[in-house]
C-alpha cells in the first residue's frame, strides 16, 4: 500500500493547518505535526478550515525537529523551500516519503536546506512571488507525489447526480 507523509514543522496559521489536514484526509496521507505550532490544536479556526473530515486523519505530533528524525529514523525526505536548487517535479518520490515544510513566515531552518540539496525542491513561481500560501503549496507536492503513483487508493471517476456518462 502506498504511503504519503505530509510533515508540518512549527505551523502558525489554524487555517493553514485545518487546509491541508483536509487535504491529508480526502488523500489517505499521514499528517506530521512538528512543535511548537502557533495556535491550540482545539482552534475552532482549525477546526472549520478541516470540516468533518478530522475522524479521517492519521496524525502525529512531534516535540521537536530532533524528536521527529529520532522517530521517523530511515524515512526519505523532501524538503520544500523557496530556497531551493531544483523543481519539484525533478524528483522520482519513493513510497513512504515524507515531504516536509517549513513555518509560514521562515520556512524550515537553512541548515537543513543545506545539509541536503539533492533533496531540497522549488514550486516554480515568478521572481516578483515571495511564496505560495502553505495549505496550497502542500496540495500541490501532494498531488505531484501522488500523480506520479497514479493515485493509489483515491477514486479518480466521478459521478453526475442526473445523468450517466
Amino acid at each position: 500500500m502506498s504511503e504519503l507523509n505530509i510533515v508540518l514543522v512549527e505551523p502558525e496559521i489554524p487555517q493553514n493547518t485545518g487546509n491541508i489536514a483536509r487535504t491529508c484526509a480526502a488523500t489517505g496521507a499521514r499528517l506530521h505535526i512538528v512543535k511548537p505550532m502557533g495556535f491550540a490544536i482545539d482552534d475552532k479556526k482549525l477546526k472549520r478550515a478541516g470540516l468533518d473530515y478530522w475522524y479521517l486523519l492519521d496524525i502525529t505530533y512531534y516535540e521537536n525537529l530532533d524528536d521527529f528524525f529520532e522517530r521517523t529514523k530511515g524515512g526519505t525526505y523532501y524538503y520544500f523551500s523557496t530556497k531551493a536548487p531544483q523543481k519539484h517535479t525533478d524528483i522520482a518520490y519513493p513510497n513512504g516519503c515524507y515531504i516536509v515544510f517549513g513555518k509560514e513566515t521562515k520556512g524550515l531552518p537553512e541548515k537543513l536546506l543545506h545539509d541536503n540539496p539533492d533533496t531540497t525542491v522549488r514550486i516554480p513561481m515568478i521572481s516578483e512571488a515571495r511564496s505560495l500560501n502553505l495549505s496550497n503549496s502542500v496540495a500541490i507536492a501532494a498531488y505531484e507525489v501522488l500523480r506520479q503513483w497514479d493515485y493509489p487508493l483515491l477514486q479518480t471517476h466521478g459521478q453526475l447526480r442526473e445523468y450517466n456518462w
